[in-house]
C-alpha cells in the first residue's frame, strides 16, 4: 500500500481528530496497547506506531495480548507477527475465557471475559510502568454499546474516548473513537494484516453480534442514521429523559 493512499489519510484525519480533541496523548506518555489479534487493535497499533515517528511528541508503546486460554488459539503466530513488525509484544497467558465460559456462568460469558482481561491488562501496564491504556473500539462499537446498554442494562450510557481510572493512575484512551469499521476493514486490507482466527466459543453469537446485524439493516435503509446516531450521543435533550 502506498504510504499515503486515501484511506490512510481518512483514518489518519479521525485519529488525529480524536487524539487532539480529547488530549489522548502526551509528551513522555507510556502506552500499553492491547491487541486482541483482530483488525481494529493491528491497525491501531500500526497507526499510533507510523504517528510516533512523525510527530513532535515522544511516546512509548507496549502492546499487550491476553491469550483467553482455549485451545486452538494464535498466541504463537501474534508473536511472529509483532516481532516481524517490531513491536516488543507481552503475552499473558490466562484462563479468562475458559473460566468465563464455565457452567457457573453461562448467561453472559463475553461480560466477564472482558472484564478480567481489561484487569490483567491495567496489572501489566503497571508492571510496564505506563500511565495509560489504549484499546481499538471504533465508531460502530460505541454506537453497538449505546444499543447494548439500552437493551439489556437498561441505562443510556455508552463508552467514551478518555477515561479515567484508580484515581486518575491509568487513563483508557480510544484513539479511533471517530473512525468508522468500515474504514479500518479496507485499510487493514490493504496493509495486508494477518487474519487470526477466533478461538471464543461464542465468538458469533454474542449479544453485540445481534445489534450489529440489527443496525446493519437500518443503516442500510437510510444511510444518515449511523451519523445521526453517533452525532446523538453528543446532543442529549435531558429536560425530554424520564
Amino acid at each position: 500500500m502506498p504510504p499515503y493512499n486515501r484511506t490512510y489519510k481518512a483514518l489518519n484525519r479521525v485519529l488525529g481528530k480524536a487524539i487532539h480533541q480529547y488530549e489522548l496523548i502526551s509528551h513522555g506518555d507510556r502506552i500499553a496497547v492491547g491487541l486482541s489479534g483482530g483488525k481494529d487493535s493491528l491497525t491501531l497499533m500500526w497507526l499510533l506506531q507510523e504517528r510516533k515517528n512523525r510527530v513532535p511528541i515522544d511516546y512509548f508503546l507496549y502492546p499487550i495480548y491476553i491469550d483467553p486460554g482455549f485451545d486452538g488459539g494464535f498466541s504463537k503466530d501474534l508473536i511472529c507477527y509483532c516481532e516481524k513488525m517490531r513491536y516488543h509484544l507481552s503475552v499473558d497467558f490466562s484462563n479468562c475465557g475458559v473460566v468465563a465460559h464455565s457452567q457457573k456462568n453461562r448467561e453472559n460469558p463475553c461480560f466477564l471475559c472482558a472484564r478480567i482481561r481489561r484487569k490483567r491488562i491495567f496489572e501489566i501496564a503497571n508492571e510496564l510502568g505506563c500511565n495509560k491504556v489504549a484499546l481499538a473500539h471504533n465508531k460502530d462499537d460505541l454506537i453497538e454499546t449505546l444499543f447494548i446498554n439500552m437493551c439489556y442494562a437498561g441505562e443510556i450510557s455508552t463508552m467514551v474516548p478518555s477515561q479515567s481510572f484508580f484515581g486518575g493512575k491509568f487513563i483508557l484512551i480510544r484513539p479511533l473513537a471517530f473512525a468508522d469499521e468500515n474504514l479500518i476493514r479496507k485499510f487493514a486490507r490493504q496493509q495486508n494484516f494477518p487474519e487470526f482466527k477466533n478461538p471464543c466459543p461464542t465468538a458469533n453469537v454474542s449479544k453485540r453480534l445481534e445489534i450489529k446485524e440489527m443496525l446493519q439493516r437500518l443503516y442500510a435503509s437510510n444511510k444518515k442514521i449511523k451519523g445521526n446516531i453517533f452525532r446523538s450521543m453528543r446532543s442529549v435533550k435531558r429536560d425530554y429523559l424520564l
